[in-house]
């Protein structure tokens, strides 16, 4: 059973939720697309048009990359991955978004595909504490045994994802909805790896970490 008393979600809900967060995340690119397409039938703007089709393509298909890893499958049950594919949908993502710098460090490693979906689940939950843009830095020590993520985030409005908070308290008092599932997802994938979930802040960042918790 989960330690967190907020982790009550059954399967078909968090898949249900899972998938109204990914729609979310593809539908403004895709209905951008859409625009673009609509202004080249109209014969206006034919050179901007097409810059909006291509600026938009990429944003789609860099968001549905980064979904297949952070929230799909990616291979069977108990598959590994490489920490390198997280890496570049991380930084492909942060470039797609042109607001944040991303640097990542650490060693390359094969671990458990679930440890990996957390570090990208980390990595939005602290993305969203910068809206304005900034600065990331990502860091893996020890991914291979005790494993341990470290995500310092830099910029202008800074804050911790209330919701982030409340649900890796378990002081979460509503339901989980869309705009909270994937927090959710970041605490659940922390307790099914048996991993501790902890953030620092001060005036001048944020330190969003994961650690192998003690035996």
């Amino acid at each position: 059973m989960p330690k967190n008393p907020n982790l009550t979600l059954s399967g078909p809900d968090l898949a249900a939720l899972l998938c109204s967060r990914v729609c979310h995340d593809v539908i403004s690119p895709v209905g951008a697309i859409n625009n673009g397409l609509e202004l080249l039938d109209d014969g206006a703007g034919d050179s901007d048009a097409l810059d909006l089709i291509r600026t938009s393509a990429l944003n789609a298909s860099v968001r549905l990359k980064f979904a297949r890893l952070a929230f799909g499958a990616s291979g069977s049950v108990g598959a590994s991955i490489d920490t390198g594919e997280a890496e570049k949908a991380a930084k492909d993502f942060a470039i797609a978004e042109k607001k944040t710098e991303v640097t990542w460090s650490g060693p390359r490693a094969i671990i458990p595909k679930n440890k990996v979906k957390l570090l990208l689940n980390l990595f939005l939950v602290a993305y969203s504490g910068i809206p304005r843009g900034g600065v990331m830095d990502i860091t893996l020590e020890n991914p291979e045994t005790d494993a341990r993520f470290v995500i310092t985030i830099k910029g202008k409005m800074m804050r911790v994802p209330a919701k982030f908070v409340e649900i890796a308290t378990g002081t979460l008092e509503e339901a989980v909805d869309a705009h909270s599932i994937q927090p959710y997802y970041t605490v659940l994938l922390a307790d099914e790896c048996g991993m501790d979930l902890t953030h620092i802040a001060s005036e001048d960042k944020i330190t969003f970490i994961a650690e192998t918790a003690a035996a």
